[in-house]
């Protein structure tokens, strides 16, 4: 069966740990069987490409993966690093929640 993790793509995260500690940016891709997560503007690298019909070559920066246990989701309320917990609502979903608020992180 597949894992789940509490964390999904579009999800709002804070850095806890790592030299990129206290950045704040959107989950943009998952990474499932490595536990990781391409986070916009986060854990920057650069890459040297050859040039390609299509692209001009040379020193391109893009995001590499961080590990899921050095995020943490953003409390909807206040910005600051939560736990996830979850909840069933009146209607019969099950949502996720801030642990630190109780604020409902799904859209």
């Amino acid at each position: 069966m597949a894992e789940t993790f509490k964390i999904k793509k579009g999800d709002k995260v804070v850095v806890i740990a790592g030299r990129e500690k206290g950045k704040k940016g959107e989950i943009i891709r998952m990474v499932r069987a490595e536990r990781r997560a391409v986070v916009a503007g986060i854990n920057m690298v650069k890459r040297h490409t050859r040039p390609s019909s299509g692209t001009p070559g040379g020193i391109v920066e893009k995001e590499a993966p961080i590990h899921l246990s050095n995020l943490a989701i953003q409390d909807p309320k206040d910005g600051r690093p939560t736990r996830v917990g979850y909840k069933i609502l009146e209607d019969g979903r099950k949502v996720r929640v801030a642990k630190r608020s109780g604020e409902v992180i799904d859209r």
